[in-house]
């Protein structure tokens, strides 16, 4: 994977790249090119930062499961990542990070790590991948709604079968979505990119009529190392209950594989 030793020209690895200033100490700066409608910095691409810090701090090379707590909103500007080493053993290594703006907090994330390349046991998968027609044949939602988009949205391309409901002006009522997603400078996703990328798509719930929705808490699973190319994602949400709602987001990589899956919970936007 790519993590906080590795000099790339990519803007992900360019915009999420830390410094270390102390023990387990890193400063970073949060760029204006992924903020989300709004203006405020795109919750995955937080967690991109706060991640390669604690990957740094972290014995073993891979984030396996991640959760993340967003307390404030981010904004364009310095970081500081704390990062605490809670405990390594023989498969597993846990390590906190917390990214604070000025002197609060904004972002508190607790990573557990592992070597995937050591990893055995059984494997039983009941899902399936979405049934998408090729990318080539696919439309490009930003483009052809021709919506306002954060700059997020301009760093990652997606692909659909076809543009319609909320994109639209015209909601289905079903917040349920399949399509392909990659970076659009050509990064191919890593472990890291992914957890960024399960944040990087208009949430389920547009197709409910609604403006967007706050992210409280993610949790992200990261179940292998993707092959290169496209991602086809699906995302979803099926309960909503006094304005928080789920929403549940699968990966599968261009040979077929489940490489990510993430579930946040958020509030409605009013």
């Amino acid at each position: 994977m790519t993590d906080g030793r590795t000099e790339c020209a990519f803007e992900f690895d360019t915009d999420t790249r830390v410094e270390a200033v102390g023990d387990h100490v890193y400063t970073a700066t949060v760029a204006d090119r992924w903020q989300a409608v709004g203006g405020t910095a795109n919750g995955g691409y937080l967690l991109g930062i706060a991640l390669r810090a604690a990957c740094l701090a972290s014995p073993m090379p891979d984030p396996l499961a991640v959760s993340a707590f967003f307390l404030r909103a981010g904004v364009p500007g310095p970081a500081r990542i704390d990062t605490e080493p809670v405990r390594s053993g023989r498969r597993l290594a846990t390590v906190q990070a917390n990214l604070s703006q000025g002197a609060k907090e904004v972002l508190r994330v607790v990573a557990t790590f592992t070597d995937l390349d050591k990893a055995r046991g059984r494997t039983l998968v009941r899902n399936e991948m979405p049934a998408l027609p090729p990318p080539e044949t696919c439309v490009d939602p930003v483009a052809a709604a021709g919506l306002p988009a954060g700059s997020a949205a301009e760093r990652v391309e997606y692909r659909l079968p076809a543009v319609g409901g909320w994109w639209c002006g015209k909601p289905t009522g079903l917040p349920l979505a399949e399509f392909w997603m990659r970076f659009r400078d050509g990064r191919d996703a890593d472990l890291l990119g992914l957890a960024m990328l399960v944040d990087a798509a208009a949430p389920a719930v547009m197709e409910l009529g609604v403006a967007g929705s706050l992210t409280a808490e993610l949790t992200v699973h990261l179940r292998a190392r993707p092959a290169p190319g496209w991602l086809a994602c699906r995302v979803e949400t099926r309960h909503v209950v006094e304005g928080f709602h789920e929403e549940d987001f699968e990966i599968w990589d261009s040979e077929g594989n489940l490489v990510a899956q993430a579930r946040q919970l958020a509030l409605l936007a009013e």
